[in-house]
């Protein structure tokens, strides 16, 4: 569990289910397409998942308990299982994602949780290097990227597509890559 002014950073548990269909029944970005749920019974399943695994951390408000989102981690390396649960965080890179609910976008909540988590593995996990991936035209995404002290290290021109055309036809995204070196983070904090 990570603590911050205003959030409590946890693992999922089944009582996250209500929580967790609000800002997965209508996903904001195209990648969280495939996480789309349209039943409880189906969020019910997914916050199970969640719990099963440790790549996953709910974002809690402090002051209400209310799950305003998620973040995950997928430590990048050969090897590593697919869902984090067998062994745990073992290589030196990881991939964080964010999700918040869309009724939380714009009060420094991404920030606040995507900071605490960057911190954490960092200084505890032994992280060497983080990255992030963003579509182009998730603009707050990208500045929130920034605003971590990531840079920009590439874009990805038509790198996958996650929704159809009304034909059927895949609609390929650009994605921008964005990354962070631990020494790098060190140095911004001072």
């Amino acid at each position: 569990m990570i603590t911050t002014e205003r959030l409590i950073l946890r693992p999922f548990t089944e009582n996250d289910a209500v929580d967790l269909f609000e800002y997965l029944h209508e996903p904001t970005v195209h990648c969280f397409f495939d996480m789309k749920i349209s039943s409880m019974d189906e969020a019910k399943e997914e916050a199970v998942k969640r719990m099963e695994t440790d790549c996953y951390f709910a974002i809690e408000l402090k002051d209400t308990g209310k799950v305003i989102g998620e973040i995950f981690v997928h430590p990048d390396g050969e090897g590593m299982e697919e869902d984090c649960s067998e062994g745990g965080y073992s290589d030196d890179t990881y991939s964080p994602c964010w999700m918040l609910n869309k009724d939380y976008h714009g009060k420094g909540y991404a920030y606040e949780a995507a900071n605490a988590v960057f911190d954490y593995l960092f200084n505890e996990k032994g992280a060497r290097r983080l990255y992030a991936y963003t579509e182009d035209y998730n603009i707050a995404s990208q500045k929130l990227c920034e605003k971590l002290g990531m840079r920009q290290e590439g874009l990805f021109m038509e790198f996958i597509s996650f929704v159809n055309d009304e034909n059927g036809y895949p609609i390929y995204e650009n994605t921008y890559q964005y990354a962070i070196l631990k020494k790098e983070w060190d140095k911004r904090g001072k």
